[in-house]
């Protein structure tokens, strides 16, 4: 059988609707009654296949073997035989409505610890210990002090899922370095409980680091199609789709993950197949919305599953994780078709113009939108920039895009077009220095060049960090004569204020932890939650490695765990860290000065040098009689260390570092230079 099917084989038994009357209680339904002996009847032992659990408890526990009881037999027999089971029953049967919601653990239990794993698994926590035993563990290992690096592990007793696993992109102090994965050590420490990725949409600070993580923590993900479709890809790039098992799951769909059972809701967001996940854990059901927004009049799809929402807030939900990046704007989110009413109005006022529309690659909707516009106006559509091409691709393959036929062409072939039937739809709206846009701009596009007339297009806000790098691109752009349109082109895909009220109406969530925003965003959505009813003390925030505790009746951080960033700097993964990277900080703001000298082993005799190099610390030409100085400090600094026999080459850098920092605290005092800055980027 192949890895396929093997896969759809499990999807078959996992992806099980919910039940009626469900409370909630993940692996009720794979409890097995225990049936009593009847004082009146004759039994006759018969062995019995057992049912299959789907269950990884449950496949653990099939193993033990049940009997039932039937008439016929003598009373002899009767008698013969309950002598023989008798050194076998060594624990009493657990009373009725026991060994619901946990493990099924074998008969004869062994110990103590056995025994109180065989109790229910809802059962009250009142006044227990700050140890977390017999509570859900939410463990945010990050996302919360930044949009971006997604990840949230969900832990009750043997079982650990994991919500999401994304990347960050750099800051601007982060010279070098490519991209920021999340720390996953507590998932490595405990990687024979983590049952599986658990993903709620296909965007990279929610799916990007799973090539990275899952060489490390190998477990299946389970995600709606175009999520995972993305995820191949990314999978495929780096020589992992083999060893990975995917599972796709549809919105509606739920599947057991150990004590977890975990639905797939409809949401709407800027990319297609987003999902909000209900956790139904022992202690109660979690809520993680995921990014969404409510959209009532989606470009492709339905609009967002409000009726579920408002069935789980029915049953009772113990805690909601809300989406908090837009918590700090009033009103709702519009729906993403007023944009395409702009967009109607700009192709109309420059259909005699080469029209350029720049968005994230991610968002197939506003590129649907552009494409029924640019077919309405009779112009052809070039895709350009590598992530974009890729997306569209793969949308456009399962059916989430459709672009009539004739519309689209390659962008080798835009020359056999007069400009101003032509649209480009581009990556580069964040000003990124790469980006197909960024390029054009500065005139290093191999296959398109800005000219005057050309309409651009920004469909999107710059994201917090960016304004700068945006700016720049639009002067450049208007430098090379092309207007540059910005107003009513794009909006969120995230819920603002009047959202998150309407979904905490409907939820009516016993606790509030607020997640993906900074400090300012979840602040702000823990007072709107508290607005909406939400008891102030049951409003939490917490930071990326608080490990919080959750049942019935509290919720509050106990503990604290390894989180943070991994950096990632071309094909290293990890290897360079904040010493380097000071490193590289104090090169860049300051310069360098290295001096170079040999050293015979044994004799320790002087065999070439002392020479000083410098790049970035003065311009030379200016500066020769400081140089000049310096080179005569280090030659005598080296014969006084070799004249006293000084051979560790800890201490001879030493010294020459205290005879520089001298030598251009003199020069400071002269010439106004900076000794603190030299001192720190002198090597040997």
């Amino acid at each position: 059988m192949s890895l396929e099917e093997k896969e759809n084989g499990i999807e078959q038994e996992n992806n099980t609707p919910e039940p009626a009357g469900h409370t909630g209680e993940a692996g009720s339904e794979n409890s097995a009654p225990v049936k009593r002996r009847p004082q009146n009847r004759r039994p006759v032992q018969r062995r019995t296949a057992r049912p299959k659990n789907t269950s990884e408890e449950g496949r653990k526990a099939e193993g033990a073997e049940s009997t039932v009881q039937t008439e016929g037999a003598p009373e002899a027999a009767e008698k013969k035989e309950q002598n023989r089971r008798a050194p076998r029953r060594r624990t009493p049967a657990p009373r009725q409505g026991q060994g619901t919601g946990r493990r099924q653990v074998p008969a004869p239990l062994r110990n103590t610890d056995e025994t109180a794993a065989a109790l229910p698994a809802k059962r009250s926590t009142r006044g227990t210990k700050k140890d977390g035993k017999g509570k859900l563990k939410v463990i945010p290992l990050g996302g919360l002090e930044q949009i971006g690096m997604n990840i949230t592990a969900f832990e009750y007793e043997d079982s650990i899922i994991v919500v999401d696993c994304g990347l960050a992109f750099p800051g601007d102090d982060m010279l070098g370095i490519d991209l920021v994965i999340p720390d996953v050590t507590y998932l490595k420490q405990n990687i024979d409980r983590v049952k599986g990725f658990v993903i709620t949409h296909g965007h990279e600070d929610h799916i990007g680091a799973l090539p990275y993580i899952l060489q490390q923590v190998n477990v299946p993900v389970y995600g709606t199609k175009l999520t995972i479709a993305l995820i191949e890809h990314k999978l495929k790039e780096h020589n992992l789709l083999k060893t990975t098992r995917r599972r796709v799951m549809k919105h509606g769909q739920s599947v057991n993950l150990g004590c977890f059972r975990v639905e797939f809701i409809k949401t709407n967001h800027s990319i297609q197949d987003a999902s909000a996940l209900a956790i139904f854990s022992p202690v109660g059901i979690v809520l993680h919305t995921g990014d969404f927004k409510i959209d009532y009049t989606p470009v492709f799809g339905d609009p967002i599953d409000l009726q579920r929402f408002a069935e789980l807030g029915k049953k009772g939900v113990l805690a909601m994780m809300a989406d908090s990046t837009n918590a700090t704007r009033p009103g709702f989110t519009m729906s993403e078709r007023s944009v395409g009413k702009t967009f109607d109005a700009i192709f109309a006022e420059h259909t005699n113009h080469r029209i350029i529309v720049a968005t994230f690659a991610s968002n197939v909707d506003r590129v649907q939108q552009v494409v029924n516009t640019a077919y309405k106006y009779g112009k052809k559509v070039v895709v350009e920039g590598r992530s974009m091409v890729t997306i569209i691709d793969i949308a456009s393959e399962l059916g989430y895009i459709n672009i009539p036929d004739g519309t689209l062409i390659d962008i080798d072939q835009l020359k056999n077009y007069p400009p101003e039937s032509t649209v480009l739809i581009t990556t580069g709206s964040q000003g990124e220095s790469m980006a197909a846009l960024s390029r054009m701009a500065a005139s290093i596009h191999k296959k398109v060049s800005i000219m005057p007339g050309d309409v651009v297009v920004l469909s999107s806000s710059p994201i917090p960090g960016n304004e700068k790098a945006v700016a720049n691109v639009i002067n450049e752009l208007s430098t090379k004569g092309a207007k540059v349109i910005c107003q009513d082109t794009h909006v969120s895909g995230h819920a603002c204020q009047e959202d998150l009220k309407l979904i905490y109406s409907l939820v009516h969530p016993k606790f509030a932890i607020p997640v993906h925003g900074e400090f300012r965003h979840r602040v702000a959505q823990k007072e709107l939650a508290e607005y909406m009813g939400v008891a102030k003390d049951n409003a939490i925030l917490v930071n990326s490695g608080d490990v919080v505790a959750l049942d019935e009746d509290s919720c509050q951080v106990i503990d604290h765990v390894t989180a943070g960033g991994i950096l990632v700097d071309g094909l290293g993964v990890g290897d360079v860290g904040n010493i380097v990277l000071r490193d590289r900080q104090n090169l860049a703001q300051n310069g360098i000065i290295v001096v170079v000298l040999t050293l015979e082993k044994h004799s320790n005799q002087l065999l070439s040098g002392p020479d000083i190099v410098s790049r970035g610390f003065v311009y030379v030409r200016e500066s020769e009689d400081l140089l000049e100085e310096a080179h005569n400090i280090v030659a005598n600094a080296v014969e006084d260390c070799l004249d006293r026999r000084v051979s560790d080459w800890g201490k001879i850098k030493k010294y020459h570092q205290g005879q520089l920092k001298r030598v251009f605290m003199e020069a400071h005092e002269a010439q106004s230079y900076d000794p603190s800055n030299y001192y720190g980027s002198i090597s040997l």
